[in-house]
């Protein structure tokens, strides 16, 4: 007998696969369990039995009882019928057969997404958006309706089993990617392999993870589908062979790629990762864009032994299947230029001028002044469209929706209320927030009079100013003649 996950099968079960070379991967016949199981849903949730049969797990003999089977003395272990059963399907129920996936995505930061819960993020769907009215078993004090039915379906929720086994209607249903589950795990696999048919298919396609990246903060799906690759992706789906078991770029398929393509699907001379950061080399999500091996440092992560480096070298492979060495090169050239502007010209001095603010704002609660949200959605919004926007060639979403946004609030909104904040207390009684004042205003005076912002003060070069005469002359030749 062998124990996996707290519950004993059949050590037959677990070597069928190697009995003859004739045999299948997989379970050599359905088990009793599940034949039993199968009966009553093929009549009672006829739609699951369909996603089921058409599934892979189908021919490979893979039933119901395989995936839920659980030990009595599991969290969320229930007794249905003549069985005891999770409802939940963990990624540590998945690792039973597909432990080399499963390590490779506890490993990555999309299982470790329900760490959002507590950030800026969640005060702002807790208290800002939302209240305490959702009152469940499991949160007798309350809970908010914007943060259960928003954040926690993309990032997870903590799921809570009441007494009874039943679990927390405020934690469940949830296939929020970084969930925490109740037998310890973090993520749920059925984020991307949607139950019950869990279609490779399906996981390779742009919508599957559209359904949490995109919107102000981040477009990924839309910058995506305005990008060359996403007009040549939907212009040529029927060419794409997404149903393909190996689904290498360059052999199985060379109309497009999909995201799945750039960070996860194999190549030539890559296997498949369930890490989705092993090839990105900007962080781009917080406030200043860092290197990988240093937020997966920060977390505790696997990745922090492997330098951004190798991560661009894997990506680039990816990139070279389509396109010469020189057009690879030649784009992360343009794109690190991305991120350095955004770094030194906002994300920095922006910062440290927020840091001098906050001992000076009235309300000292977050997001409790106008400031607040213009800095956030300045870093948070903006800014992270024009970093996403270059990495992923949606010039729109770098521009319009990006750097445009960022230097339009950035001088018209975030300059103006930090000057009010300085006026408001440069002569306080209170002598402290007087000589923050003083301070915010010499840090400010300083970003202002720098290479990057003095045109602000009309302090630009004057044979910057020369060049731009003249280019705008020809610019007026051009359309006139």
């Amino acid at each position: 007998m062998f124990k996996v996950r707290n519950w004993v099968i059949p050590m037959v079960v677990l070597v069928a696969a190697q009995m003859s070379w004739g045999q299948t991967i997989g379970l050599r016949e359905l088990s009793d369990q599940s034949r039993e199981c199968v009966d009553c849903h093929k009549k009672e949730s006829r739609a699951l039995y369909q996603q089921w049969g058409e599934s892979k797990h189908y021919r490979g003999n893979v039933g119901c009882f395989e995936c839920h089977a659980a030990d009595k003395k599991d969290k969320d272990a229930i007794r249905h019928y003549d069985q005891t059963i999770s409802v939940i399907v963990s990624p540590k129920d998945c690792a039973k057969c597909h432990s080399k996936e499963v390590e490779e995505f506890l490993g990555s930061h999309h299982s470790k997404a329900a760490r959002i819960l507590g950030s800026l993020d969640n005060v702002l769907a807790e208290v800002v958006e939302g209240n305490s009215a959702f009152i469940t078993p499991g949160f007798p004090e309350g809970n908010s309706a914007a943060a259960v039915s928003g954040c926690w379906q993309c990032h997870g929720s903590q799921i809570k089993v009441l007494p009874d086994g039943k679990l927390d209607p405020a934690t469940w249903p949830n296939t929020g990617i970084g969930r925490l589950n109740p037998d310890g795990s973090e993520g749920s696999c059925a984020a991307c392999h949607s139950r019950h048919s869990f279609s490779a298919a399906q996981a390779r396609h742009p919508d599957t993870c559209g359904k949490c990246h995109l919107g102000p903060d981040h477009p990924q799906k839309e910058i995506y589908e305005s990008s060359k690759h996403g007009i040549a992706f939907f212009a040529n789906i029927d060419k794409m062979n997404m149903d393909s078991a190996k689904w290498i770029v360059g052999e199985d398929y060379s109309a497009a790629p999909t995201c799945a393509t750039c960070h996860m699907s194999a190549t030539k001379d890559q296997d498949v990762t369930h890490d989705i950061g092993m090839r990105i080399s900007w962080n781009n999500r917080p406030v200043i864009s860092v290197r990988p091996e240093l937020s997966d440092a920060k977390m505790g992560l696997p990745g922090q032994n492997v330098p951004w480096q190798t991560r661009r070298a894997s990506m680039k492979d990816v990139c070279t299947n389509c396109h010469n060495q020189t057009w690879v090169d030649n784009f992360y050239i343009q794109y690190d230029a991305l991120i350095e502007l955004y770094n030194e010209k906002y994300a920095k001095p922006g910062k440290d001028l927020y840091a001098l603010a906050v001992p000076l704002r009235k309300n000292q609660v977050k997001f409790g002044n106008k400031i607040d949200f213009i800095w956030f959605e300045l870093w948070h919004h903006e800014g992270r469209r024009a970093r996403h926007g270059a990495s992923m060639m949606g010039p729109d979403y770098t521009h319009w929706h990006g750097t445009y946004d960022l230097g339009k609030n950035f001088y018209t909104e975030y300059v103006p209320e930090l000057r009010e904040l300085i006026e408001d207390n440069l002569h306080s009684k209170d002598a402290a927030k007087a000589e923050g004042a003083k301070k915010l205003q010499a840090k400010l005076t300083e970003i202002l009079n720098s290479d990057n912002h003095k045109w602000f003060v009309g302090k630009m070069d004057p044979a910057e100013v020369e060049r731009r005469k003249k280019a705008a002359a020809e610019f007026k030749a051009r359309y006139t003649n």
